[in-house]
């Protein structure tokens, strides 16, 4: 193994609180706990002054904080927040490794003797990212990456030879792994520079090469060298038009040549795309910009003609209050999601899916002109009742649900499901054997035997069976969002439809479902 070299880390503390809070525009303020599994994993530093900690369950950080602000946890907003830091960081020192979201290296040693001094590129490093992203961060530095993060936990600089006596009274836990450190503690040993003075080919014959490779931590070594990070490679493409185009058909040429260009980039690459970014402006900075998605590749064809639609859509399509009041002076292709380009699959019997795809650039078309809500499609997700179950998305985007499919789901309606949920769900009077209204206690019970139902206006229509009721009760734990409601199947006589779902809330019965 290669001997350390000198590294800095640059830490942004609670990162996961910060992109977090920053994505809800929270204040970093209050006290907030990200969560997942229903557990706490980061949490800020006023929720740390109560008591809030890492791994404690929900219940048990509300109960140490009742005014505990709760966001959910996504690694992936994470990485997203963290890339204009370490963009900022690449302005001053080439090469830098992500070692998580909120945690990145690079090597020190040209960038101290470009300014001057490792502390000179600490305070660089410090003030580039504030002014460029705002956000707060503590730099270390020491040989290795392991040793220069925790380094930054202290904002402090190692100096040079002396990061084992820098490691050697910190607590064993550092080194991240649990069970080593559960069973070292244990035998005695408590901390780093305890674990290191172990003889390393007895740590290798008795815990592995994972403990050894903690020890080697332990001792200032690295397991690997640092691997810095390509910077991404900008694969959009623009081009400007002069004088300004305020004709589809002169837009739809440039459009051409610009989807040629910008296939033949990703092609370079070994890639294709598969949700589009097309960015458009004006000569008086009006600007518009969309989201194509496909299920395929899109080809040069594809993106010319997404193009063209959207632009068509733009100029002539709108109102006239909402079209653009100067010709096109640039466009730009801009790939949101792409994969390793493997060509075109054809069917078993060279079936290419024409009909398919004929119908496919017809909704395509429409969505140009009227925009992508115009043509939705949709899409079954979890739930208790039959509008919160179904979600409506564009033509073409991912269809996933709002909420996972699987159970539990207390209070879920049984089967069927309705076939027609009314958009504004009506008013209904159920009226019991003697005239009166019939409703339900807290017991879930209905005050009298269901005789005759009213729809909106219409006619009392005599009830053949009923089932139900069916409570439902709704984030009960929000005053604000809380929600109680009564099911039940209703079978009508009379003239199709027969069967409805109602639903009592607020002391009032409203239609809620029609069944074939």
């Amino acid at each position: 193994m290669n001997s350390p070299v000198r590294v800095a880390a640059v830490w942004c503390p609670d990162w996961p609180v910060v992109a977090a809070a920053t994505d809800a525009n929270i204040s970093l303020h209050l006290p907030i706990a990200v969560l997942a599994a229903n557990r706490v994993v980061a949490c800020s530093e006023v929720a740390r002054a109560d008591g809030v900690r890492r791994g404690l369950r929900r219940r048990e950080a509300q109960s140490l904080c009742p005014e505990l602000v709760l966001l959910d946890d996504d690694p992936d907003r994470d990485a997203r927040a963290f890339e204009p830091v370490v963009a900022a960081v690449e302005e001053l020192a080439p090469g830098v490794e992500i070692i998580r979201p909120g945690l990145c290296a690079f090597r020190v040693r040209g960038p101290a003797r470009y300014f001057g001094s490792e502390t000179d590129v600490a305070e660089r490093v410090v003030d580039t990212i504030a002014e460029r992203t705002g956000a707060e961060v503590l730099v270390g530095v020491a040989e290795g990456v392991f040793a220069a993060g925790l380094a930054a936990r202290h904002g402090g600089i190692v100096p040079p030879g002396e990061t084992p006596a820098f490691l050697a009274p910190l607590d064993l836990a550092v080194v991240d792994r649990p069970e080593l450190v559960s069973l070292m503690r244990r035998l005695g040993i408590h901390t780093v520079g305890a674990f290191a003075a172990l003889p390393a080919q007895d740590v290798l014959a008795r815990f592995g090469p994972d403990g050894a490779a903690a020890h080697r931590l332990a001792r200032g070594l690295e397991p690997r060298p640092l691997v810095a990070r390509l910077p991404p490679v900008d694969l959009s493409a623009s081009k400007e038009i002069d004088p300004p185009a305020d004709r589809v058909d002169t837009v739809a040429f440039v459009a051409r040549t610009l989807a040629e260009e910008f296939a033949e980039r990703l092609t370079s690459y070994g890639l294709a795309c598969t949700r589009l970014i097309i960015e458009a402006s004006t000569e008086h900075g009006e600007e518009l910009s969309r989201t194509w998605r496909h299920d395929g590749v899109l080809t040069v064809a594809d993106i010319a003609d997404r193009v063209r639609w959207q632009l068509d859509g733009w100029l002539t399509g709108r109102s006239r209050e909402d079209r653009p009041t100067a010709g096109v002076t640039r466009v730009r292709l801009a790939p949101e999601d792409v994969v390793e380009h493997g060509g075109a699959q054809l069917g078993l019997w060279g079936d290419t899916g024409a009909d398919d795809e004929r119908a496919h650039r017809a909704l395509t078309r429409v969505q140009g002109l009227l925009g992508p809500e115009a043509v939705v499609t949709p899409v079954l997700g979890g739930g208790r009742d039959p509008e919160s179950r179904v979600r409506y998305v564009a033509w073409r985007d991912a269809r996933e649900p709002s909420l996972p499919l699987e159970p539990p789901w207390p209070g879920l309606l049984p089967p069927p499901a309705p076939a027609t949920v009314p958009p504004n769900s009506p008013p209904v009077s159920v009226l019991g054997e003697n005239g009166e209204p019939v409703g339900v206690t807290g017991r879930a019970f209905l005050t009298g035997l269901p005789t005759t139902v009213s729809l909106g206006r219409g006619p009392g229509r005599n009830v053949v069976a009923w089932a139900g009721p069916w409570p439902a009760d709704e984030r009960w734990w929000s005053p604000v969002q809380a929600r109680r409601r009564a099911w039940m199947q209703v079978v009508l006589d009379g003239a199709e439809p027969s069967a409805f779902l109602l639903a009592l809330e607020s002391g009032t019965w409203q239609l809620a479902g029609i069944y074939d």
